[in-house]
């Protein structure tokens, strides 16, 4: 695949399985043997992906993902992104606090055969918890 197609498919993952909340995508554009790795564990399988973005839209079910930046070099795709919502529902035992977010991240996916077979990602996990006011400021 081009770095054409690899940048179409990463638009995709975001715009029609994150941003319309389609999981039913997320076979078509993600290989079986999927691996996602963020800042605190690292997940293997379509199914623990789904059941990871399954929690993170019921937590957040009008989350919107703004893609700033794409740039592709081979098989790799990396994503600027800003994460905006409203916590609606439980995250990570965190129950619902109501309040808005505005969260930024990167991320860097890999390419094989027409799917993303890895993803690499790291968010502002800290400002989200201050956000929602589990962590405090400073000053």
């Amino acid at each position: 695949m081009s770095t054409q197609d690899n940048k179409a498919l990463a638009r995709r993952y975001i715009e029609e399985l994150l941003n319309q909340k389609n999981l039913a995508v997320f076979d078509e554009l993600c290989a079986p043997n999927f691996v996602w790795h963020n800042a605190s564990t690292t997940m293997q399988g379509q199914e623990s992906c789904k059941q990871f973005l399954s929690m993170l839209l019921s937590g957040f079910p009008d989350l919107h993902i703004t893609l700033e930046d794409l740039i592709a070099e081979g098989d790799l795709v990396a994503e600027r992104l800003t994460f905006r919502g409203t916590h609606q529902g439980g995250l990570l035992g965190i129950p619902s606090t109501g309040k808005q977010i505005h969260v930024t991240g990167m991320s860097i996916t890999r390419v094989a055969n027409g799917k993303c077979v890895e993803f690499w990602t790291n968010s502002d996990d800290l400002g989200l918890m201050q956000q929602l006011g589990v962590i405090p400021t400073q000053g």
